[in-house]
């Protein structure tokens, strides 16, 4: 009777036990969420899905579904489920990896009472989405705007800072480029290192590219890859900011410029009786035009990346136009000597906030500029000063940091290492092949304890961040073959098209019909009710950063509340600049990345 009633017991705490599973896996559905990636997967690819939960969970299996049948196709389970437990506001998560799944077709995840987002696995979910991105581009233009049809800051502007009294506050042409953000200040250093991303794009991947607009932005061929339209446009203003040797300008406008939202044909903001804004002249020394002032050091860091710009210009124009290409390489080495001689960083320059481009080095920039000239001219004293300046910063510092200030550690990615790590000198190779996997390595290391792997810092422009580990990442298993970084590199992919604790796609109206930025920091949605499209935002940041910025609110109750925590924050309010503001060289810094998917 004893064992009888032994045997009973067993068969009840059994039967408790797997009770306990099927109420584990059958969480409520309304209080757990699966992220996807929602433009889809490519066949072979890496494919994960992240599982964020209120409750605490304890998830054995889940299942890949048919979305025309709803039949399961894998069950996934075991080593392909991970738990990370808490995260953020979330008490349990986990990784579920579906990557054996390559047939194409429509799907779902099924976990408990929780269903995902249907999804694509198809070889052209990515078609045609570096194109998308150009949308934002010529919607930014500056002069003329081929969205608006007309023109803009046509009397673009007067000189201030000028080391010569008698040419400080005459008018230059500096008509044209892109605006930066939402508001319509100009900046070489955001503009030049677009151009060079763009530029960059076509390089690695000229086939990517259709050729749907002419030169000016207005639909029509022109026997050119927009992609080059876009980059020449940009090219063309830098030249306008670099008029001569020795007389660069870093800046057009300021901070007063942030009087509200206008279209850019009809900015009514004025800085002085005259027509035009104001041109900062490129002193190296800290700038400000009222209460704030940046701390500038030198002008290199400007310098270089106007060099580095021009040279890839340069070598990319050869053959389409010989005489503009060798002036542009006249141009290239004339910046470039003249970052030589005034070695340090030109920041952006604030005026009545303390808010500005807080760029804190530049050896990176003239270390690309170097590896570019040595590849248009062959002069391998060029060689030679890009290994020089690699070396004094063989990471940047960003990669594997927890914080940095506004654009510290400015581009997010060092293009110089991938080209001197392309030489032919072994030595010289293996050196720069090593400095790019340990920047890859810090942020591999700083992810792994989250579901997402995501190990970039959540300053100001992360989503910039994150387009630049990607690049980094691709172009390191280029050239190595090695596959330590593909998981991250495929789940930060998937980050900005949907599978974040948001759920929403950070590019703006992409992919069609699913979340994405609809109430944005931009003034066309603000004044005409349409999309800037095409553009990345700035994505999340610590909730410290977003907390203690100036001007920020909400102006409406927050559709993100449940996944917000007191670690980052995202929301889709055109009331936060911090966090759902697109920028054009976050945007431009994507084309590379989303080419080689196309490709």
């Amino acid at each position: 009777m004893k064992n009888l009633t032994f045997s009973k017991l067993l068969i009840v705490i059994f039967c408790f036990a797997c009770l306990f599973t099927i109420i584990s896996c059958s969480f409520r559905k309304e209080n757990a969420w699966i992220r996807i990636n929602q433009i889809g997967y490519l066949p072979n690819s890496i494919k994960v899905a992240v599982i964020l939960s209120k409750d605490e969970i304890n998830l054995k299996t889940c299942f890949v579904c048919r979305e025309s049948d709803r039949k399961i196709v894998l069950t996934i389970e075991n080593k392909h489920v991970t738990g990370f437990g808490e995260f953020g506001s979330f008490k349990s998560s986990y990784r579920l990896d579906f990557s054996s799944l390559q047939d194409t077709g429509y799907y779902y995840i099924q976990a408990g009472k929780t269903r995902s987002k249907p999804f694509s696995i198809s070889p052209d979910v990515y078609t045609g989405t570096a194109d998308y991105l150009l949308k934002y581009m010529r919607q930014q233009r500056c002069g003329y705007n081929p969205y608006y049809h007309d023109s803009c800051h046509t009397h673009d502007g007067f000189i201030i800072f000028h080391p010569n009294p008698k040419l400080d506050s005459t008018m230059i042409d500096v008509t044209g480029g892109w605006h930066d953000a939402s508001d319509y200040l100009q900046y070489v250093t955001t503009s030049a290192n677009a151009v060079h991303q763009m530029l960059f794009a076509y390089e690695q991947n000229p086939g990517a590219f259709s050729d749907r607009f002419s030169g000016n932005g207005e639909e029509g061929i022109n026997q050119l890859p927009d992609i080059l339209d876009e980059a020449f446009w940009g090219l063309d203003w830098l030249l306008k900011m670099n008029p001569a040797k020795g007389e660069m300008y870093n800046q057009i406008a300021d901070d007063r410029d942030h009087r509200g939202f206008r279209l850019p044909v009809n900015d009514t903001v004025t800085y002085r009786k005259g027509p035009g804004r104001p041109v900062y002249f490129c002193t190296g020394e800290p700038q400000g035009s009222e209460q704030y002032k940046n701390k500038s050091t030198g002008v290199a860091s400007t310098a270089g990346k106007f060099a580095s710009a021009f040279a890839l210009g340069g070598l990319l124009m050869k053959d389409k136009n010989p005489a503009k290409a060798e002036m542009l390489k006249q141009k290239a080495v004339e910046a470039y000597l003249y970052g030589k001689q005034n070695p340090g960083v030109c920041q952006t320059a604030p005026c009545s906030a303390p808010y500005y481009y807080e760029e804190g080095n530049w050896m990176d920039d003239m270390e690309l500029a170097a590896i570019q000239l040595y590849r248009l001219t062959g002069d391998e004293n060029y060689l030679n000063d890009a290994v020089k300046y690699g070396r004094e910063e063989q990471v940047t510092p960003w990669m594997g940091a927890d914080t940095a200030r506004h654009y510290q550690w400015y581009p997010f990615v060092n293009l110089g290492h991938y080209y001197l790590a392309s030489v032919s000198d072994t030595t010289i190779r293996q050196e720069f092949t090593r400095y790019l996997r340990k920047g890859i390595q810090n942020v591999y290391d700083r992810g792994m304890n989250n579901p997402f792997l995501n190990g970039v810092p959540f300053i100001w422009c992360s989503n910039n961040l994150v387009a630049g580990i990607l690049t980094q990442c691709c172009l390191y298993e280029q050239l190595t073959g090695e596959k330590k970084f593909r998981e991250m590199e495929a789940v930060l992919r998937d980050w900005l098209f949907g599978c974040n604790p948001w759920g929403t796609s950070m590019i703006i109206g992409f992919p069609e019909n699913s979340d994405y930025p609809e109430d944005t920091h931009a003034a066309l949605l603000y004044i005409k009710g349409e999309q800037p499209l095409g553009g990345l935002v700035d994505g999340p940041v610590y909730y410290s950063i977003y907390n203690n910025l100036k001007g920020i609110y909400l102006s409406e109750k927050d559709e993100y509340e449940k996944f917000q925590s007191d670690f980052a924050v995202y929301h889709d309010d055109h009331a936060d600049y911090s966090t759902n503001e697109p920028t054009m060289d976050g945007t431009a810094s994507l084309t590379y990345y989303l080419s080689q998917l196309e490709k």
